[in-house]
This record gives structure tokens, C-alpha cells and sequence, in this order.
């Protein structure tokens, strides 16, 4: 026979229900309190071998703890953290350890709205490209808001914006595939 969770006494209208049933509830309630967390997915290929790994998933705390970066922009200040530390935060081969097959890498970057933005991993990298690409959460010390929230790719040394993608949903890092023989 199940065990009954205590009854509250009081004022209040009590209500039993089986352990087994309060368990299930709590667990559901628990699971959908971090999805609300979330900032961001990075998913896709990793490593070397070209393995995949579970999605790596960033809320706000786990991305100010990365190594933080400001850039100005048009009498603007924004600040966040690089592209290239998100990806080897995420198992990314970057550096010395980038080179041959794993050059036909990209990364796709995608918005709450659709909008996407393509960029090679050779070019966010520091030793190769150097873009200085990088994912902002605040710009003059406040956080993004409206379409820019909760977070946008910020290119500094681009002319031109197209690919500064605003309200960041996710990044997934794919390989170009082999040619048809």
C-alpha cells in the first residue's frame, strides 16, 4: 500500500496524495524549471574524431563565468564572450589542433526568429581568422533588450551587419560533406 504525504493542518484545505504521485509531480516541476534557465545550446559535431556529444547548454551564470570580452560599436559598448572560447568550452578543436579535415567545419548560428548566420570555425579562431566574433548579453552595462535580447553575435571588425544575429537561439557546428567522386 503506497505511503500518503503528511496532511497540513490549519486553515487550509488538506490534500493527500500517494508518495508516488507527489514524486511525479515534483520531478516535473524541477524538469521544467531550468529549460527556463537556458540561454543557449551549442550541439553538433566535437572533437577530432567527429563524434557528437549531448548539447552543451549555457544559462546566465555558466556564461559570465567564461572569459569575458568588450568591443565598441558605433557609440556602443557591448560585452560577452568570444565565439571561440563558447566552441572549445563545447569541444571544439581550435588552434594547433585545428587543421586538415577539420577545416571543412562551420558554424550555423540561429535566431528565436529563423534568421541565420554562417561562419567558418577556421575564421573564429584566434590563430587562423581572429573575426573577433562574439556572443554579447549587454551593451552600455545594460542587458540586450527587445529582438537584440537575450543575447546577439556582435562582429566588430565587420563593415557591414547582416551577420550579427540578434535573440540567439543556437549555435550547431557541422562539416561540409566529402565530394561526390
Amino acid at each position: 500500500m503506497p505511503q500518503t504525504a503528511p496532511a497540513v493542518n490549519g486553515n487550509r484545505k488538506m490534500v493527500r496524495m500517494t508518495f508516488p504521485r507527489a514524486a511525479c509531480l515534483l520531478a516535473l516541476a524541477a524538469s521544467a524549471l531550468p529549460a527556463a534557465d537556458v540561454l543557449l545550446q551549442v550541439s553538433g559535431i566535437t572533437g577530432r574524431d567527429g563524434g557528437t556529444k549531448p548539447a552543451l547548454t549555457l544559462n546566465a551564470a555558466a556564461l559570465t563565468a567564461l572569459p569575458r570580452t568588450k568591443a565598441r560599436v558605433a557609440d556602443h559598448t557591448y560585452e560577452g564572450v568570444l565565439l571561440c572560447e563558447i566552441l572549445k568550452h563545447a569541444g571544439q578543436p581550435l588552434g594547433e589542433n585545428l587543421r586538415g579535415p577539420l577545416l571543412t567545419r562551420f558554424v550555423m548560428v540561429t535566431a528565436h526568429d529563423g534568421y541565420r548566420a554562417l561562419f567558418s570555425l577556421a575564421e573564429l579562431d584566434p590563430d587562423f581568422g581572429n573575426s573577433g566574433a562574439f556572443l554579447a548579453d549587454t551593451v552600455d552595462s545594460h542587458p540586450l533588450e527587445g529582438k537584440q535580447a537575450p543575447l546577439s553575435i556582435v562582429i566588430p571588425a565587420e563593415k557591414r551587419h547582416p551577420r550579427w544575429v540578434y535573440g540567439v537561439a543556437k549555435i550547431e557546428v557541422m562539416s561540409a560533406p566529402e565530394p561526390v567522386r
